[in-house]
């Protein structure tokens, strides 16, 4: 390589997912560019369909485990194969080297309230002593790393519904610094309970029709949903060294803080905006050059005109309106502190096959977003950069004002 840069790159030698659609990323690929909706059932969320943890995961760790930890270590037995790693064999990395970063929103929740009720019906007594291992946050993240052998850093990024972005953005931070060599990363959530159900339903936010619809006139509310996203990282050197295919690259990450409201955005989307902008000047990628964006999305009138208003900022009126963008969150529900990892993986999906996923549910474009190039039917992907690479933005925004933008990349597209 000519530019010593290019070697510094954080590339993507893995990735895997577990999501309401199934088991795997291509699954997922797959099932929402066909248009696919994850079915609610009676539970009060979408659950990764044909997933029973036994069938991926030893039955001693299923027991000590709360099910978000499982989703984890699923994706990322998918992630860690596509990389070159394998359980029991040798690893192509020194484990001293290898960080595992986890993001998760509201951690182990169904252990905490299964041990609760085990609390008021039998007594302290009966409390299991792994109550809080299952539910700790950085559970998934420990579990990765003791069944792999990865002794590097370890840890869970917490930032509501930007966590799984911002996991891998700090995934690139510690290679950028020369801490590790690779870095597991990504997001994991089973938050699905009755009671957190009951908790955003109260505060507006759940879809009393039990139909998530971004960017639609109708749209009422989110759909709850659990899954995990996960993304090995190397520097393009690293994996050029040891002969990894490279799936991607993260050319850009750039997160910012709306210093508003525990709950409600920036009402100018001035922050999210910046993000945005920052991720594009980190990735050098002009707005114009963008070919896909994959929206947080969520389905709430608010934060679906806001995020309209924060990119219609960050990049143009004029390229916003001609620029193909979609939310997973039709199909997937909202997977809280999985989503950002899982739409990174989507986004590498979509730019690896050259398609936009569409956005489900959507069918009567609300006119009050403004002008906008919504996906509603798979489409396929063209580049707009000069080099022939096909570039897509990932936005994440969580509770508490977290804003998250991820540019990835795929190479080799004319």
């Amino acid at each position: 390589m000519s530019d010593p840069r290019r070697g510094r790159e954080v590339v993507v030698t893995g990735f895997g997912a577990v999501t309401p659609l199934g088991v795997g990323a291509d699954v997922l690929h797959e099932r929402v560019v066909a248009g696919d909706t994850a079915p609610t059932g009676s539970h009060p969320a979408v659950r990764p369909a044909d997933f029973t943890p036994g069938d991926h995961l030893p039955r001693n760790l299923v027991r000590r485990t709360d099910r978000f930890t499982q989703l984890a270590l699923v994706a990322a037995e998918e992630a860690l194969t596509r990389a070159g790693h394998r359980t029991g064999a040798p690893s192509p990395w020194l484990p001293e080297r290898v960080a595992c970063v986890i993001g998760c929103g509201l951690g182990g929740t169904a252990s905490f309230e299964a041990q609760r009720e085990v609390y008021e019906k039998e007594g302290a007594g009966f409390v299991s002593p792994l109550m809080i291992p299952q539910m700790m946050a950085n559970a998934a993240a420990a579990h990765l790393s003791m069944r792999h052998g990865f002794r590097g850093e370890s840890l869970c990024v917490a930032s509501a519904c930007s966590s799984g972005a911002q996991a891998v953005g700090t995934g690139m931070r510690l290679l950028a610094s020369g801490a590790a060599d690779a870095v597991v990363v990504g997001g994991a959530e089973a938050s699905s309970s009755d009671l957190v159900a009951a908790s955003f339903a109260n505060a507006g936010a759940l879809s009393p029709s039990g139909s998530s619809r971004p960017f639609d006139r109708d749209r009422d509310g989110f759909v709850i949903g659990e899954g995990a996203g996960i993304l090995v990282l190397e520097t393009a050197a690293g994996a050029a060294r040891r002969g990894a295919e490279v799936l991607g690259v993260v050319r850009g990450y750039a997160a910012t803080s709306d210093a508003h409201h525990v709950t409600a955005p920036a009402p100018d989307g001035g922050p999210a905006a910046r993000a945005v902008t920052l991720a594009l000047r980190e990735a050098s990628v002009a707005p114009g050059e963008l070919a896909y964006v994959n929206a947080h999305g969520t389905g709430t009138a608010l934060n679906d005109r806001l995020e309209c208003e924060a990119l219609r900022q960050a990049l143009g009126a004029d390229v916003l309106a001609e620029l193909p963008l979609s939310s997973g969150k039709g199909a997937l529900g909202h997977l809280f502190g999985a989503a950002g990892a899982v739409e990174a993986v989507a986004t590498l999906q979509a730019l690896r096959h050259g398609v936009a996923p569409p956005t489900a549910g959507l069918r009567h474009p609300d006119p009050a977003l403004g002008p906008l190039d919504l996906v509603r039917a798979a489409r396929k992907l063209t580049t707009r950069a000069r080099t022939g690479v096909l570039y897509g933005l990932s936005t994440s925004f969580g509770f508490g004002g977290h804003n998250a933008a991820l540019v990835l990349a795929v190479e080799g597209r004319s």
